[in-house]
């Protein structure tokens, strides 16, 4: 299986909506072209940012339909799945190969605190659904409750064909460093998830970054990588400096909108949050966008 294009900055790219909380084609088409044309190496279609959690799977698979066909190969489409429940993985899946997604991506399931074995086995049974497609595992214990281990991501590197890589969005670098050491010697592709760890996941070994800020500064977060990968460190790291401020910015307001309100700032038309998301009212957060991306030259 060839693994060679997991890698560099994917961005797990917004989902505009309009009025009525439909994905809107247009805005979305701009908005593959806009993070192409930033320099980003792949796209992942319904991440966290991408407000999965609100969208039904008919508007699901249309969206990735729209996404994939403006990527037009340009760059790889990924499917993010976030689904509890085992059969539903494995059908979300499923749909995401039929419709031209190069791999998937799946989160631990959330509100339940499932067993090493329970783990093990859905992670498996999703793999399995679809042979020959690559799948990332993503573990986001700051919004899932746990952490997937040292142990368990390498069990499941070793044993199961197609689980080629991971994004860890744990903020834990000792554990990121982990994940990369104990499966190199199957060449397991490790995503940092943290855009103000990019350089030192990059240091430990990762192949890229899983970024949300790539969806309103694409230019900035993509220079961190690529600076990195032509060997320039200092000039890479001096990238990561100039972005964490507007990336820590983006903490004081409600997740997820923040990032659509800075890709807003700079006159990117994305649409609101689904609701009960609100947009970020006038006030400090508000102002703390502002004040950053000035002082980082983005507006």
């Amino acid at each position: 299986m060839n693994t060679d294009f997991i890698k560099g900055v994917v961005v797990p790219i917004l989902t505009p909506i309009d009025g009525e909380e439909r994905i809107d084609e247009a805005r979305l088409r701009d908005q593959v072209d806009y993070v192409i044309d930033g320099g980003v190496s792949g796209i992942l279609a319904f991440g966290s940012n991408g407000e999965f959690y609100m969208v039904e799977e008919d508007e699901m698979e249309r969206g990735l339909k729209i996404m994939v066909d403006q990527a037009a190969g340009r760059v790889p489409v990924y499917f993010g799945i976030g689904a509890i429940r085992t059969q539903k993985c494995c059908r979300l899946a499923k749909m995401a190969v039929a419709n031209g997604a190069a791999g998937v991506s799946v989160l631990q399931p959330m509100f339940l605190k499932p067993t090493y074995d329970e783990l093990f086995q859905h992670f498996k049974a999703i793999a399995e659904s679809v042979p020959g497609t690559p799948m990332l595992l993503y573990n986001n214990p700051g919004r899932v409750g746990y952490t997937l281990t040292a142990d368990l991501v390498d069990a499941l590197a070793h044993q199961v064909e197609n689980i080629v890589g991971m994004k860890d969005t744990s903020g834990d670098i000792t554990l990121t460093a982990e994940f990369i050491r104990r499966t190199r010697d199957v060449g397991f592709k490790v995503f940092g998830g943290k855009d103000t760890l990019l350089y030192a996941s990059l240091c430990h070994g990762a192949v890229g970054g899983v970024c949300t800020a790539a969806n309103f500064m694409p230019e900035l977060i993509t220079d961190v990588y690529n600076k990195f990968v032509a060997g320039d460190l200092p000039g890479s790291l001096e990238a990561q400096f100039k972005l964490n401020p507007v990336r820590l910015a983006m903490d004081p307001a409600s997740f997820p909108v923040a990032a659509k309100d800075m890709a807003a700032l700079r006159g990117r038309d994305v649409g609101a949050p689904y609701r009960p998301s609100l947009p970020t009212p006038e006030g400090p957060a508000k102002e703390g966008f502002r004040r950053t991306m000035s002082e980082a030259g983005l507006i």
